[in-house]
């Protein structure tokens, strides 16, 4: 691997706040983003036959059978589906992404109804939301807000839904996953905080003169780095539980602190003081003070209402919500604690810019603090509080009561005993050590203050444990905070370090501790952000034995949680990433991202893959699509459209830049990697050319991916349309040519690899010929001209074959009850191949396979010809013939054989023949030679490929001199290239090619009309192009003789013989 996963670089101290502010996680909001180019906006269309065919023969009975309309009438009702569970309330941006959506994103696999229901909708959910933040419609930190609003809405459709057979059989499972959905909103909402919140300065409406203890207050916390830290985190955990009260109000319709009024006055105590009752352990008096004072408790039913009432008031704290607190003890008959909670007339002290803005300019705090001194009431609140916890705890009062006034004073000796759970524990520590930099920041206002903060210094040097601060001398009011220093953690690692502490919190806090997204949470809060992506990486990624580092493997929500969160820290960060840490989050961000997009594939949801395949590094991203395209090559052709549209929308259509794989590298690449064989493709004992024949399909369904219609949408449709079109010809004319030499065999069966590149290409060439034709590009013309000459050929090529079919047909009957209709169909298609091959081979302005304009090559330096080419050696019988050293050496000699030694000599000839590398029933052939005029240089006169194709021909033909008798190379794969001296290649030499498929393609063609000829003249139905085919060979304008091989002619002779024969008996036979 690249990167070494065990380890953190050691820059990441999150003891070093200088390095912390290096890579500052509270930087501005950015109003906006220019990520990507806005699409425009088109209605989504197929144009593409093939397309529709499939969908119409595969999918729209099935979509009306299981869901009933058109799929796209199944999205927009899957869409209402989910909105009526309350899975998505996108806000305007993503309103907006939705409207001028992605077309791979509109044309979604339909999802089955088990999957909705089971709350699955997060794949494509997040997809559209990452979508529309990528394409700048949303800012990322919306972005991110809008993840934890998605969990928390498909978390209350899955917990909540009205789904009986869930909640019945599998309402565990569904529990389980609802609340790990809750806890990944957690997680987007802490990222959000630290991450994505902003820096917010103080307004200056707010600033006030003289100052106060609580402007002062927040101006330190805006400015202090560790404060800050802390301030988010209380904001964070606070937000949590606020969320969670709101949930349960909206599914219980109850609420904390829904009580009568006056419950809290101690009703059963008052009618027991009125009875007369008189009992030592029972207060005498009704006066908040009274328990205290008397050092007695109420009767046990109003202590326990009491106990009631404070922990809601508890709970409401817990959730940031001073305010309801308040009024539910004003409520409840408890005025004066309302007071206790909150002094100062009710103002909220808490040292953020919101508690700010809510207070405004209210000038009670700055009135107190005129008389009493900056800070000093305060203090005097902050150790009455600590008092009333301490005092609370020894008389055994209630945990809760104690909690509550132990939140306001840091004293977390009395707060953690009552935080069961990791995030009221978290909530606590942070809190109390958020309370203590403050009130250490308000003590040095006062005068004096320098001196007192010198020695709080000293107090937090001191190790933790060394006594209680407050039963010194200095305890007292004028000491705060001293008091609850020692409990405080002395930096955020030693914070999560007592979470981990079973002597210091509730186990449950411990266990949560290792639960996966408290984990993230705690890394994101040290800023830890290498260690992170190595976490998430180690839990998914597959064993170590497993040889495929790409397999998906693990929760598949985490996977897709940890692909989102390395997109958004990319975009969050990317200015403040330096060289290492910008490795780490590329290369293992790049490992999370590309498990994801698999796992996409794997569940059938291609169309969300290229979001993510779009992020990768340029290699990976064509590895990515390679992989799926190869794995889906005969899949429907909805799905290879998924596929495409994927690529082809979010990648750019060709090459930029190093950094983004472009969708020419990627399908030059499948096309090329089409054309290879692979281990064990032949079987010895089976007919050489039918394997030949069923591989030629699978080279041929690659023309598919150049087919489909890119949508308008995209930049530059019309273009890339036509860009597409010309690389489908470009490389079906190199299939052709392979096809043909493969396709020698007179027999029956038709080549349908050939076949099916011509349907592929039906359509397309009807709609963008003008576009094509409109070009100055000279390779356009001679493509689609090419083109138009190999679909002749095959249309010679399948008349043939339907005669041959039904000659070998009427061949099993014998002649006396063969019917006249029988005999009729087999003289009609005869005529019909005689009268196609005639049209081909009597062309003459546009002689076939010769192209109007040669490309001519000209250079100074000596320049060279290679033809490589891989092949499979056949015997006459069609079996395979499997080689070796000695065979390799003997085809080499008898290559050399095929011309002349001067030859040879002159044109520095050489052959090198090899077993294949990727598959031993095959052999690799490497022809190279000097390139001279008329053969690499200048004008190709003799369109015969030169004498590289003449050799090759002769391997093709099975004419071998000095080899065994038959045996004929079967083409797989044939190159050939313009070479400098030094042996590299410079540029496809295509002359050689269609040279070798015109020296044995013509000659086949010749002999097969003679065949057919024969077969008439048997019948006793005399073709009329008979002589006009003799006159075709031997006629010097067209020049075919030279074409024939010495087999070829004498099999021809052996037709006209025979021809001539069947004429003398058809002349003789009136006569007798």
């Amino acid at each position: 691997m690249e990167v070494d996963m065990e380890t953190s670089p050691s820059y990441f101290d999150p003891e070093d706040l200088s390095s912390r502010e290096r890579f500052r996680r509270y930087g501005k909001r950015h109003p906006g983003s220019s990520l990507s180019p806005h699409h425009d906006n088109s209605a989504p269309r197929f144009s593409n036959a093939a397309l529709f065919l499939e969908n119409i023969k595969n999918e729209v009975e099935s979509l009306d059978t299981d869901v009933g309309g058109t799929p796209y009438e199944s999205i927009s009702r899957r869409r209402t589906s989910i909105e009526s569970h309350g899975v998505s309330r996108f806000d305007s941006a993503a309103d907006a992404m939705r409207r001028r959506g992605s077309e791979s994103l509109k044309v979604c696999k339909q999802e089955e109804h088990e999957q909705l229901e089971s709350g699955d909708t997060t794949f494509s959910l997040f997809a559209s939301l990452l979508d529309s933040g990528l394409q700048g419609l949303m800012p990322i930190p919306d972005l991110i807000l809008q993840f934890e609003s998605s969990c928390r809405n498909v978390s209350e459709s899955i917990r909540y839904g009205a789904n009986e057979r869930y909640r019945i059989v599998e309402d565990r499972l569904m529990r389980q996953r609802a609340r790990l959905l809750l806890d990944e909103a957690a997680s987007w909402s802490l990222l959000w905080y630290l991450y994505g919140k902003g820096n917010e300065e103080l307004p200056e409406n707010l600033i006030l003169f003289p100052t106060t203890s609580h402007l002062e207050a927040s101006q330190f916390v805006s400015v202090n780095h560790t404060a800050q830290l802390c301030l988010r985190i209380v904001q964070w955990l606070e937000g949590l539980a606020s969320k969670a009260l709101d949930l349960d109000n909206k599914v219980r319709g109850s609420h904390v602190g829904t009580y009568l009024p006056s419950s809290g006055v101690w009703n059963h105590t008052q009618r027991h003081l009125k009875r007369g009752g008189s009992n030592l352990k029972t207060i005498h008096h009704l006066d908040f003070d009274a328990p205290t004072r008397e050092n007695s408790q109420q009767l046990p039913d109003d202590k326990k209402e009491d106990e009631s009432l404070l922990e809601d008031i508890w709970t409401l704290l817990r959730a940031g919500r001073l305010g309801e607190a308040c009024n539910l003890c004003r409520s409840a008959g408890q005025p004066w604690r309302a007071a206790s909670l909150c002094p100062f007339g009710g103002l909220n002290l808490f040292p953020s810019l919101e508690a700010l803005e809510r207070n405004g300019k209210n000038r009670m705090l700055q009135a107190i603090e005129l008389e009493s001194g900056i800070g000093h009431q305060w203090r005097l609140w902050k150790w009455a509080s600590y008092c009333a916890s301490e005092k609370i705890a020894e008389q055994d009062g209630g945990k809760y009561e104690g909690a509550v006034y132990a939140a306001q004073c840091s004293n977390l000796k009395r707060l953690l005993p009552v935080c069961t759970d990791w995030e009221s524990a978290c909530w606590a520590m942070s809190k109390s050590w958020l309370d203590v930099q403050v009130d250490i920041a308000v003590a040095r206002l006062r005068p004096g203050g320098m001196d007192q903060f010198k020695s709080f210094e000293e107090a937090i040097e001191r190790s933790p444990g060394q006594g209680d601060l407050a039963s010194q001398p200095t305890s007292g009011p004028d000491s705060w905070p001293l008091q609850v220093l020692n409990q405080q953690p002395r930096n955020l690692s030693s914070l999560l370090q007592k979470l981990h502490s079973s002597d210091t919190v509730h186990e449950a806090v411990t266990r949560a501790c290792k639960e996966q997204q408290r984990q993230i949470e705690m890394n994101l809060m040290l800023g830890d952000i290498p260690h992170l992506l190595d976490l998430i990486f180690s839990w998914i990624s597959p064993s170590a034995d497993d040889e495929n580092i790409f397999r998906p493997h693990g929760d598949p929500q985490m996977m897709r949680f940890g692909a989102h969160l390395v997109l958004v820290l990319r975009y969050l960060l990317a200015d403040q990433m330096k060289d290492t840490f910008r490795e780490k989050i590329m290369t293992v961000g790049d490992f999370i991202i590309h498990m994801y997009a698999m796992f996409l594939f794997t569940k059938q949801h291609e169309e969300l893959v290229g979001i993510y395949a779009s992020q990768l590094a340029r290699h990976r991203c064509i590895d990515l699509f390679v992989h799926m395209m190869e794995l889906r090559l005969n899949s429907s052709v909805h799905v290879r459209y998924k596929i495409f549209l994927s690529a082809v929308e979010y990648l750019p259509f060709s090459p930029e830049d190093d950094t983004k794989g472009s969708f020419e590298e990627i399908i030059e690449r499948v096309l090329s990697r089409s054309r290879e064989i692979g281990a064990g493709k032949y079987d010895k004992s089976s007919d050489v050319a039918e394997q030949h024949r069923l591989q030629s399909l699978q080279k041929a369904m690659v023309i598919q991916w150049l087919c489909f219609t890119p949508p308008s949408t995209i930049n530059d449709a019309k273009a890339v349309t036509g860009k597409l079109v010309l690389r489908a010809l470009m490389h079906s004319n190199i299939l052709f040519r392979e096809f043909a030499l493969i396709s020698m065999w007179r027999v029956p069966a038709i080549p349908i690899g050939a076949h099916t590149v011509l349907s592929l290409l039906a359509e397309p060439l009807k709609q963008p010929t003008e576009i094509l034709l409109s070009t100055e590009d000279n390779d356009v013309s001679e493509s689609l001209r090419e083109f138009q000459d190999w679909s002749e050929y095959y249309s010679c090529d399948a008349k043939y074959r339907n005669w041959l079919k039904i000659q070998l047909t009427n061949a099993e009957v014998s002649p006396r009850e063969l019917s006249g209709e029988e005999k009729q169909s087999e003289v009609t298609a005869a005529g019909e191949t005689l009268t196609s091959s005639l049209l081909l081979l009597k062309r003459k302005d546009s002689p076939w396979l010769v192209p109007t304009q040669d490309h001519l090559h000209e250079s100074a330096e000596p320049v060279y010809l290679e033809l490589h080419a891989t092949a499979v050696l056949c015997l006459p019988s069609g079996e395979c013939l499997s080689p070796d050293a000695t065979l390799c050496t003997t085809l080499t000699s008898a290559l050399y054989s095929s011309v002349t030694e001067e030859e040879v000599l002159h044109r520095e000839l050489m052959v090198n023949v090899s077993i294949s590398s990727r598959d031993s029933s095959c052999i690799e052939v490497v022809l190279r030679c000097l390139a001279v005029d008329g053969d690499g240089l200048g004008p190709h006169d003799l369109n015969d490929g030169g004498i590289l194709a003449s050799v090759m021909a002769a391997g093709f033909k099975g004419e071998l001199v000095r080899f065994q008798a038959g045996v004929t190379m079967e083409i797989s794969r044939l190159d050939a290239w313009y070479s400098s001296s030094d042996g590299s290649l410079e540029g496809p030499a295509t002359y050689i090619v269609r040279g070798l498929c015109r020296k044995c393609c013509i000659p086949e063609i010749f002999l097969r009309c003679m065949q057919v000829s024969v077969s008439l003249m048997e019948y006793g139905y005399p073709p009329d192009v008979h002589h006009e085919l003799i006159e075709l060979v031997t006629s010097p304008e067209t020049d075919f003789l030279h074409l024939f091989s010495q087999h070829q002619l004498q099999e021809l002779l052996l037709f006209e013989r025979d021809y001539s024969i069947y004429e003398l008996d058809l002349e003789e036979l009136p006569s007798s």
